[in-house]
């Protein structure tokens, strides 16, 4: 581990290989982004807690929140990040890619996801991002109508270039 800039750096590998299943919120919330372009989230009255990912149940005080669901933006502010610059076979990339956790405004929660149209050196915690989605048509409601998040003011940029 080293330290870079006031932040922490760790070299290494880290494989990993998952199957996402949707389940009832899941397909909720991605139904919810195809149709709106907007993220789904559940919200508790109890704990004052607000999902996302949306759940079904509190995981404070198992309060139902399957009557609760709300909509909220998908703009939030990066929490933490990663610059990725071997491909899952080793290689090196040709361009680095940055992996970041989101938190997203108005929630408790937030996505991983990529971070577009910055160079690495200008990421920075707590940057104010927006998701960049597919074009409405093109959405499938899947993980990947979610293209990855950019500076707030770059997504607008790059949906009026999509839409060209």
């Amino acid at each position: 581990m080293a330290r870079a800039g006031g932040t922490t750096v760790w070299y290494g590998m880290m494989p990993v290989q998952f199957r996402y299943t949707l389940g009832e919120a899941g397909a909720r919330f991605f139904d919810t982004l195809r149709r709106t372009g907007k993220l789904n989230v559940t919200r508790c009255a109890e704990c004052q807690r607000t999902y996302l990912p949306p759940r079904l149940y509190c995981e404070e005080c198992f309060a139902d929140l399957s009557r609760t669901w709300a909509e909220v933006e998908p703009r939030g502010r990066v929490h933490t990040y990663t610059v990725v610059h071997l491909d899952r076979e080793g290689r090196r990339r040709r361009e680095p890619e940055i992996a970041a956790y989101v938190r997203i405004d108005g929630t408790d929660g937030g996505l991983v996801t990529r971070l577009l149209h910055l160079p690495p050196a200008d990421v920075r915690i707590d940057l104010p991002v927006e998701a960049v989605l597919l074009p409405p048509g093109r959405r499938t409601g899947t993980p990947d109508d979610i293209l990855g998040f950019a500076p707030a003011g770059a997504a607008a940029l790059a949906r009026r270039r999509r839409a060209r």
